[in-house]
């Protein structure tokens, strides 16, 4: 936190223009070093940059001073808009580190920003996300995650928690005191509704699933005609197709956008029993990618009368769907029995053609219905990373022994203080001494 840091903002390849960021206690010395003097704070100006040693010509470029704490980092800032020339952005860094500057590492300036308290570690983690945003969806909720909304609601939980935690700790420590009976049963409703709230939220599996794409996985037998319903909804060949059953040995994911949603749709190797090594593993990833799907098309050949889709049917989910292929050629016998076992299961079924594209743009609509039926909500989701889950998830075992707890208050303390730290870690705001505050404020103790 000492050191000055300096990073390409944009990207290092040929662009007009180029912009590097400077912070840390000297960015001042080093931007008056380069460009003369400082600028008026946050008023662009435009300047000669040249070596600090050599004094050779950098670039005529615009600079920014912003000093802290009112910056990005809360440190003092500069920034150098520079023109896009890899020279350029070269004899710049050179003049950086004569100066005394050292090259950032990866998330240093988002880093320092939460070091200073400009961010928590949930809205530092939406920075990376819009960064990584490929849909308006993803955008959206990065930003959401950004303002704050998501670190207010888990604040609240934790707020909650202190409240409980104040009332069980006051009986616990002055047991002698004007305190209201049996403070550690008033804890009860508020551990007991928080408790709902955390898993509502870990159910709510939105924010992963917009975040890392929207999972669609093509599954059957072979040669039911997944490679070709693929090409024809991604609208490119991506996969091949052949007549023979078992082309499809891996999984091919292919990106696709679904109402402003980012999805990944895969075709699978077809499901079967087989003694061919390569194939078996084609069916066991295949296996594994459709069960972590978040939607499953279970592809049925139209015109086959082997019956071998119903081999290759797994666990049914109540939101897979049926989809019969091959809808331009003549029904075979397993077309009657697949929508019978379709309809005993609950699942809906929709015929279509790859060839002659018939059914294609009602399976489309059908999983732009289904997408923003499984996305959109009003309430943004909590859990958005892994690491998200397994807090929120560490938070609801702790309350959930807590309020089984039948070893007396001190226990009961001690989970609700754990589950209050797991809190603390997802957006990184840890104080040892908002409990004593509590207590303060919430009980006329201190006579």
């Amino acid at each position: 936190m000492t050191d000055t840091i300096f990073a390409v903002a944009t990207g290092t390849e040929r662009a007009a223009l180029s912009v590097i960021r400077v912070s840390g206690p000297q960015a001042g010395h080093m931007l008056q070093q380069i460009a003369g003097s400082l600028p008026p704070p946050r008023r662009a100006v435009v300047r000669r940059l040249a070596h600090p040693v050599s004094r050779e010509t950098i670039d005529q470029a615009m600079v920014l001073w912003m000093p802290g704490p009112t910056s990005f980092t809360g440190e003092d800032v500069a920034e150098l808009h520079l023109h896009g020339g890899r020279a350029v952005q070269a004899a710049a860094a050179d003049g950086l580190l004569a100066a005394g500057a050292r090259v950032a590492e990866p998330g240093e300036f988002s880093r320092r920003a939460f070091e200073h308290g400009k961010l928590d570690l949930a809205e530092a983690e939406a920075i990376a996300d819009l960064i990584d945003a490929q849909s308006d969806a993803q955008r959206s909720q990065a930003l959401r995650q950004l303002s704050g909304e998501t670190s207010e609601r888990v604040d609240r939980w934790r707020r909650m928690l202190l409240e409980a935690l104040a009332s069980i700790e006051a009986e616990i420590d002055f047991p002698d005191e004007d305190v209201p009976d049996a403070v550690d049963n008033r804890a009860m409703a508020p551990l007991h509704k928080l408790i709902g709230e955390i898993n509502a939220a870990l159910a709510d599996q939105r924010g992963e699933r917009i975040r890392e794409g929207y999972r669609i996985a093509l599954v059957g037998a072979p040669n039911a005609g997944k490679s070709s319903l693929l090409n024809r909804l991604i609208e490119r060949e991506a996969a091949i197709v052949t007549a023979t059953p078992g082309t499809t040995r891996d999984v091919i994911e292919q990106p696709i956008q679904i109402g402003g949603y980012e999805a990944l749709i895969a075709d699978t190797a077809g499901m079967r029993d087989t003694l061919d090594p390569v194939e078996a593993e084609g069916v066991r990833r295949a296996t594994a990618w459709a069960d972590a799907a978040a939607l499953r098309l279970w592809v049925v050949d139209g015109s086959a009368s082997d019956g071998a889709w119903l081999q290759a049917f797994g666990s049914i989910r109540l939101n897979d769907v049926l989809v019969l292929t091959k809808s331009d050629a003549p029904s075979g016998h397993d077309v009657g029995q697949a929508l019978n076992a379709a309809s005993q299961r609950g699942l809906a079924a929709i015929r279509a053609s790859s060839l002659t594209e018939a059914g294609v743009a009602e399976l489309r609509s059908f999983l732009l219905e289904r997408v923003m039926a499984d996305l959109v909500g009003a309430e943004a989701p909590v859990v958005t990373r892994a690491r998200h889950r397994r807090l929120l998830s560490d938070a609801k075992d702790h309350l959930e022994r807590a309020v089984s707890e039948v070893n007396g208050p001190e226990f009961l303390a001690e989970d609700v203080r754990l589950a209050a730290r797991s809190l603390e870690a997802f957006t990184g705001r840890v104080d040892a001494e908002a409990v004593l505050g509590e207590v303060f404020s919430s009980f006329c103790i201190g006579k």
